[in-house]
């Protein structure tokens, strides 16, 4: 059998990156059971609640949904267990001094598979304000009502050459 190769992205959590500033991400492995595997490589999850919490020098993903895989038996998973995720100890313990400052928080931002291994994207973020998020909206509907105007003043503009 051919091995994966590539990134299959699996879930996103698009509301993370409208609430939280980014501060900075880092690349994980998750400990998982088969059944998981398993209901992961169907496409199944959920990342819209998910927070990882540091215990004891270990990394935990906490509320991420994996629905139990649909031909499992007694051996099936729980669908919101807590996650260990696999992570350099210098890493682990970057993350835990800046997420005990006040405001941060550690978020995950994927879930995909890279080369036939499970990975979640984490993030250090930083809550964003009201005002944050409106502004981001505004920014981001700015610059589509510009792409906009660019494309039909080219249109326009290739409407009128000579053929």
């Amino acid at each position: 059998m051919a091995k994966e190769k590539g990134r299959k992205l699996i879930a996103q959590n698009k509301k993370a990156r409208h609430d939280y500033h980014i501060i900075d991400t880092y690349e994980c492995g998750l400990v998982l059971t088969g059944t998981e595997v398993k209901s992961l490589r169907q496409g199944r999850a959920s990342l819209a609640d998910g927070f990882v919490q540091i215990d004891g020098h270990e990394a935990w993903l906490h509320n991420v949904h994996v629905p139990e895989y649909s031909q499992g038996t007694w051996t099936n998973h729980s669908a919101r267990r807590k996650r260990k995720l696999l992570m350099h100890r210098a890493e682990i313990d970057k993350l835990e001094s800046k997420a005990q400052e006040s405001g941060h928080t550690v978020v995950p931002l994927a879930l995909y598979f890279k080369d036939g291994r499970a990975k979640v994207e984490i993030a250090l973020a930083r809550g964003k304000k009201e005002y944050d998020k409106r502004q981001t909206l505004r920014e981001r509907q700015d610059r589509r009502e510009t792409d906009k105007a660019i494309s039909a003043a080219r249109r326009r503009q290739r409407a009128q050459e000579p053929r």
